[in-house]
C-alpha cells in the first residue's frame, strides 16, 4: 500500500513538472514572487487582479520549479528559489502583470518580487520592477499611431492650403484689376 502511494505522489510530481514546462513554453513571461505572510484572502485578491490583467498566479514547490527550469535550460534563477515561491504567468503582456504585482506589493509588503523569465532568459528583480514602469502596450501603440499621424495631418493641411491661398490671391488680383478699370 505504501509503494502504490509513493508511485501516485511521484506521478503527481512528474505531472506538475510537465505542467510547469508547458507554462514556461507558452508564456510571454513569468515573474517569481515571495508571498510569505499574505493571507489567503489577499492571495485570492492578487489572483483576481492578475486574471483581469491576462495572467494567472500559482504556487509550486521550489524543487518542482527548479526541475522545470532545468528542462527548459533557463539559467540564472538559482537565487529565486529561497523561501516560498509563487509564479505569475502570462501569455499576453508581461508589463501589465508586472504592474499588478508592483501595485499589489505597495499595499501588501509581504509580496516580494524576486525576478523572473522573459523570452526564455532570466530577469533580475530590478528588471522585473522596471517592466512595471513601462506604459502598457495599448498606450505605446496609441502614441506610435499619434506620432505617425501628426506629420501626415500637417502635410494634408499644408497641401489643402495651397489651392485655397492661390484662390484668395487670384480673387484679390481680380478685385484689384476691376477697381483699376
Amino acid at each position: 500500500m505504501k509503494e502504490s502511494e509513493d508511485k501516485r505522489i511521484n506521478h503527481q510530481k512528474v505531472n506538475q513538472v510537465e505542467e510547469l514546462v508547458s507554462k514556461f513554453e507558452n508564456s510571454n513571461g513569468v515573474i517569481f514572487t515571495e508571498y510569505r505572510g499574505l493571507k489567503v484572502s489577499e492571495l485570492e485578491d492578487l489572483r483576481q487582479q492578475l486574471l483581469n490583467a491576462g495572467g494567472h498566479y500559482k504556487i509550486y514547490k521550489n524543487t518542482l520549479v527548479k526541475r522545470a527550469v532545468e528542462v527548459k535550460s533557463i539559467e540564472g534563477l538559482d537565487e529565486l528559489f529561497s523561501g516560498p515561491t509563487g509564479l505569475a504567468f502570462t501569455e499576453n503582456d508581461i508589463v501589465s502583470i508586472a504592474k499588478v504585482l508592483k501595485d499589489f506589493s505597495k499595499s501588501n509588503e509581504a509580496l516580494i518580487i524576486k525576478g523572473g523569465v522573459m523570452e526564455g532568459r532570466s530577469i533580475s528583480t530590478s528588471e522585473a520592477n522596471q517592466l512595471a514602469s513601462i506604459e502598457s502596450r495599448e498606450v505605446l501603440l496609441a502614441k506610435l499611431a499619434g506620432g505617425l499621424s501628426a506629420p501626415l495631418s500637417k502635410m494634408a493641411s499644408v497641401l489643402s492650403a495651397l489651392p485655397r491661398d492661390f484662390a484668395y490671391g487670384l480673387k484679390a488680383l481680380v478685385d484689384k484689376k476691376s477697381k483699376e478699370v
